[in-house]
């Protein structure tokens, strides 16, 4: 302390490289480590509730959906493992961050073919919406834009949506592996955004790819809410939004407060690794949390919907009812 108030900072503060292992856990107290030991037991529990819900759907799901549930089921424990391998190893920090990215992006891409797997598939999809329109107005690219009118929906527009997402998933691995051979190389540091720096110039790339993937997920939802309301599409979309916040948006704004030194460094952390070691301690515990409501969410067991000439035969019958009653009424008054 007689160091900050003289303008001076321990060693470890002006180093932007954080710690090895067995430099950190050498410095835990007896809280420290406790935490530890709790947040370690979180990672595995989630795990644990994971593998007994694969084998769940296994099970009980038929299997053309096992997969599909399966990549939107991992994503709180993959993300939980990764923040937990990067809290006990913070110099591992940067490759379980791209981990967790990687596996959510493809986690994108798989809620949007989900809506449209709870629909049927896509044929009962098209079938069921062949004379509806896609409610493009929404977030995150055109939510203020109310007057766009609707998109047709048909094969042509189904497949943008999910190239949409698909880009996403191609391509986030992509640059991904590009920062990495970047960062091997010195020319990729996030403390570096200046315009000079490639960490700006792929962050810009990435948001851009984010926003594109996201929007598809935003219009397929708008349009299958009220039909997929008895599957609880509802929470499930929800989940979907809490991990992809707490995963990326969360993590941007610590990992900001920690380069603005407004998170202050910690010995044997500097600024930086301190802030990234905040935020795996807070994801594990924020994933664990989501585990648990994922199994909850997705392990109820919901009625298949309808076929569309069902429905189409229901609503012909009902506006067939009164005509055959008024029929039989004027039957009955022509004997009398």
């Amino acid at each position: 302390m007689e160091g900050v108030a003289n303008g001076t900072f321990p060693t470890s503060c002006g180093e932007s490289e954080p710690p090895y292992a067995q430099e950190l856990l050498g410095s835990l107290d007896l809280a420290g480590k406790f935490l530890f030991a709790i947040l370690t037991l979180m990672t595995l529990i989630a795990n644990l509730v994971f593998i007994e819900e694969v084998i769940y759907i296994y099970r009980k799901i038929p299997s053309s959906r096992r997969s599909i549930l399966i990549w939107i089921n991992a994503a709180a424990p993959v993300i939980a493992t990764t923040s937990c391998i990067g809290m006990w190893i913070p110099r591992s920090t940067m490759f379980t961050d791209f981990t967790a990215s990687v596996f959510f992006a493809i986690v994108i891409h798989k809620f949007l073919m989900m809506m449209i797997k709870e629909c049927g598939g896509q044929k009962l999809f098209l079938k069921r919406f062949e004379n509806g329109h896609f409610k493009i107005s929404t977030g995150p690219c055109c939510c203020c834009c109310l007057c766009l009118p609707g998109v047709r929906i048909t094969r042509r527009s189904l497949f943008w949506l999910k190239l949409g997402t698909f880009q996403f998933a191609l391509f986030r691995p992509v640059f991904m592996f590009l920062s990495t051979v970047l960062w091997t190389n010195g020319n990729y540091s996030l403390s570096n955004l200046s315009p000079k720096g490639a960490a700006i110039w792929i962050s810009c790339f990435i948001a851009i790819l984010t926003i594109i993937a996201l929007w598809p997920v935003g219009i397929m939802f708008q349009q299958v809410r009220v039909l997929l309301n008895c599957k609880k599409i509802i929470p499930k979309f929800a989940l979907y939004q809490f991990i992809l916040i707490l995963n990326h948006l969360q993590t941007a704004i610590i990992n900001i407060l920690a380069m603005q030194r407004i998170i202050p460094c910690a010995p044997p952390l500097s600024s930086p690794a301190r802030g990234a070691y905040i935020s795996h301690q807070i994801l594990i515990m924020e994933m664990f949390l989501i585990t648990l409501i994922s199994r909850v969410v997705y392990r109820r067991r919901y009625n298949e919907l309808d076929p569309p000439e069902c429905i189409t035969e229901e609503a012909g019958i009902k506006k067939q009812t009164p005509i055959l009653n008024v029929a039989v009424n004027e039957d009955g008054l022509r004997g009398f």
